[in-house]
């Protein structure tokens, strides 16, 4: 009876025991790889701070996801270059906050044909987006170290077709006008005329201008973003939101 007890007490024991993932918690789900977290907080990006604030155009949204904003913003971690604020990239210029962007680029209004126009370089993350949706892109940096940091990334990134120079964006790319949108990354005293001039019938200025009076509820804003839009008799004036971009330097602060 002693062998017998014995022989049952080693069985039970083995049963008990059974196999690791019997008895252990299931292994938690791996961290994402770092390319993928980026990915998921580029799209939270559009998610919540785009569409829940109104940008609609869908191709516009489109090129915010796919973008990685993480690549124009060296400065800061690549995670928090998704935040919802702008990011310092050197010499005292910013990366737009990400809302600035799809808005300024929505109100330019983009197709696929178009020939588009930015001043103020930067890092080269607005031109991205706008040659996620343009056919050519030209684009002036009066700081030539930023623009020629940014060429290097455009054209690491495949953008062939986005042209970058250093330069005074106050008189615009004569050569290369008529443009069918221009957009200014940068706060202007007043609407420099040879931008306008270079709007074809149709095209589009966005571009933020500085405002003696602000909205008190924009605490910290000082210019206003407006839309210049070209027609057969003149320029009609689309005035929108209180904004707060670097200031535009150069010639303009000359006039």
């Amino acid at each position: 009876m002693g062998r017998l007890h014995l022989a049952i007490g080693i069985a039970l024991l083995v049963l008990a025991c059974g196999t690791s993932s019997e008895r252990t918690n299931p292994t938690p789900a791996a961290a994402p790889e770092p390319s993928e977290a980026l990915t998921m907080s580029r799209e939270a990006m559009v998610t919540e701070q785009l569409e829940k604030r109104g940008i609609r155009d869908a191709r516009v949204l489109e090129a915010m996801r796919k973008v990685p904003r993480h690549v124009y913003a060296p400065k800061v971690e690549p995670e928090r270059a998704y935040e919802d604020s702008p990011q310092p990239i050197g010499h005292r210029q910013t990366i737009s906050q990400p809302y600035i962007v799809a808005l300024m680029t929505e109100l330019a209004k983009v197709d696929a044909k178009a020939r588009v126009l930015e001043i103020g370089t930067g890092s080269g993350y607005q031109a991205a987006v706008l040659g996620e949706l343009a056919a050519e892109v030209y684009s002036i940096e009066i700081v030539p170290e930023l623009a020629t940091q940014a060429a290097a990334v455009l054209a690491q990134q495949g953008y062939s077709h986005v042209h970058v120079r250093a330069g005074d964006g106050y008189a615009g790319w004569p050569e290369q006008a008529p443009f069918d949108a221009i957009v200014v990354t940068a706060g202007a005293p007043r609407v420099p005329q040879a931008l306008l001039d270079q709007l074809k019938v149709g095209g589009r200025l966005v571009i933020p201008v500085d405002q003696s009076e602000v909205d008190w509820r924009y605490l910290g804003a000082s210019q206003q973003l407006e839309v210049h839009v070209r027609t057969e008799d003149g320029f009609d004036r689309i005035a929108g939101i209180p904004v707060r971009f670097v200031p535009m330097t150069g010639e303009v602060r000359k006039k």
